[in-house]
């Protein structure tokens, strides 16, 4: 369904999220069936995911960790006790005919992700209701055999986190900054790789319009399974449009589950919302409580690493970068951490900023290769920055000498010396250079001696080209203002 975006007007957006993380352990969460993705259909099942009679749960320890990891570095409440539960819905491609989940004890409540900043400096925080536990159900594939569906199961019985928020995002740019925030926390815990594209990270959209000013919520709609950031963003302006256009014509919103079609830009109702009294909840008979020790929990909290909304207010204290500079090195904690070895090695955080941000990122771009595997050592790179800083080699040999670095394990100064790449700051050397411009542009020349100082640039160019790049500009200019300050 479209709808035109005239009868928004009046009307605000009210979202709330679910996100959906599957966690990076090597088996299921209630079996030893492997969790390994990209396996040929159906080869990791075993008896429990399978759901065969008298087949009993076994809770794996290792996605409590990282569920527990996780949900303390969304700022959440972990509870020392937390209570398994079965949802009782037909899933095609679940086998027990039910999922083992968490209802009204989950594992942890009330948390909070920052996702920018407000008008008055403060930050901008979406709350996170709840964070629980569940398996996840298989796979069902409409396209592999003509009019038929096939199952694969391989995903049943994964595990997974859900990361309930509350209704606080009124754009679908917040709502799109609020996935980015919460998938790079999960990228910074080592909880989960969120590979949207693999479905380790789907997102659910509930969305609600009212009237601006209004304070009460509207029916929801749900869009289910949404697994790139900008489908999330454009699913929320489509919907939202399509509500307020139903609204403005004198119908009602119905409850729904909605589909995204990305290919036709438009959602469509896959059937009737669920409430949860139609998933008929009651706590998991085969699975007691979840009980966590709080010192175990303390444990875990002590362990976290730097989250990203720290790291990013110490490096604007520490390194006086820009906030898009920021943003930017601290994307992932592989970018951050080799940001600091640079700035350490070449003493100099802005050109590391600079050099890591452009040069070397389009040379990994364009390679293939990763920050790990780039031939451009931490030393090297910084070795070549300290050459810049101290003048002994402009802007341009640098490149230079970095491309052979990435061909040969020399030196920087010794590629410098070699190719005759070091900067001249002679005087005498460029004194004569100067000259010898002067001579070969008299009109110029003159010119800018009567006082044009545009023509600096011009006169400084010819003589980095007589020096074959060699001459030091700085030292150029500043000579060059001597000549027009003489009497």
């Amino acid at each position: 369904m479209s709808a035109s975006i005239d009868a928004t007007v009046g009307f605000e957006m009210v979202i709330g999220l679910e996100i959906h993380c599957q966690l990076r352990t090597n088996s299921k969460l209630f079996s030893a069936a492997s969790a390994n993705f990209g396996d040929a259909p159906n080869a990791n099942t075993d008896v429990v995911c399978l759901g065969l009679p008298g087949a009993l749960p076994v809770c794996n320890r290792r996605a409590i960790e990282l569920a527990t990891r996780a949900s303390l570095g969304l700022g959440c409440t972990v509870h020392p006790v937390s209570v398994f539960a079965r949802k009782h819905y037909f899933y095609p491609d679940l086998p027990k005919g039910y999922q083992i989940s968490q209802f009204d004890r989950p594992l942890a409540t009330a948390g909070r992700v920052v996702i920018g900043v407000e008008p008055d400096g403060s930050p901008r925080a979406i709350r996170i209701t709840r964070v629980h536990v569940e398996e996840d159900a298989g796979k069902s594939v409409h396209d592999r055999f003509p009019g038929f569906t096939a199952i694969d199961l391989n995903r049943a019985g994964t595990p997974l986190i859900e990361i309930v928020s509350e209704p606080d995002i009124r754009s679908s740019a917040d709502a799109g900054a609020y996935v980015r925030a919460v998938k790079q926390i999960l990228e910074y815990t080592d909880v989960s790789d969120a590979n949207m594209e693999e479905g380790s990270l789907r997102v659910d959209v509930n969305i609600s319009i009212r009237p601006r000013g209004a304070t009460s919520l509207g029916t929801r709609t749900e869009i289910k399974n949404l697994n790139t950031i900008s489908g999330v963003e454009r699913s929320i302006e489509v919907e939202f449009a399509r509500q307020c256009a139903v609204v403005a014509s004198g119908g009602a919103v119905e409850q729904r589950t909605m589909l995204w079609d990305a290919a036709r830009n438009e959602v469509r109702p896959a059937r009737e919302k669920e409430g949860s009294h139609d998933y008929r909840y009651f706590p998991e008979p085969d699975l007691p409580p979840l009980v966590l020790d709080p010192s175990w929990i303390d444990a875990h909290r002590d362990a976290l690493p730097e989250l990203p909304e720290a790291k990013r207010a110490r490096f604007a204290q520490a390194y006086g970068l820009s906030a898009a500079e920021i943003e930017a090195l601290t994307a992932t904690v592989a970018l951050a951490d080799r940001f600091e070895a640079i700035a350490a090695a070449g003493g100099d955080p802005k050109r590391a900023a600079n050099w890591l941000l452009g040069t070397v990122l389009a040379s990994i771009n364009a390679s293939g290769l990763s920050l790990d595997t780039h031939p451009v050592s931490v030393a090297r790179l910084g070795a070549l920055i300290r050459l810049e800083a101290e003048g002994a080699v402009s802007n341009t040999a640098a490149k230079q000498i970095f491309a052979r670095l990435e061909a040969a394990d020399d030196e920087p100064r010794a590629i410098a010396e070699r190719e005759g790449l070091l900067q001249v700051s002679d005087d005498g050397a460029l004194v004569r250079w100067i000259d010898e411009v002067f001579a070969e542009m008299p009109a110029e020349t003159a010119r800018f001696l009567g006082g044009e100082k545009k023509l600096q640039g011009v006169l400084v160019g010819a003589v980095m080209r007589k020096s074959g790049g060699s001459a030091d500009p700085r030292k150029v200019n500043q000579l060059l203002g001597a000549r027009t300050a003489a009497p």
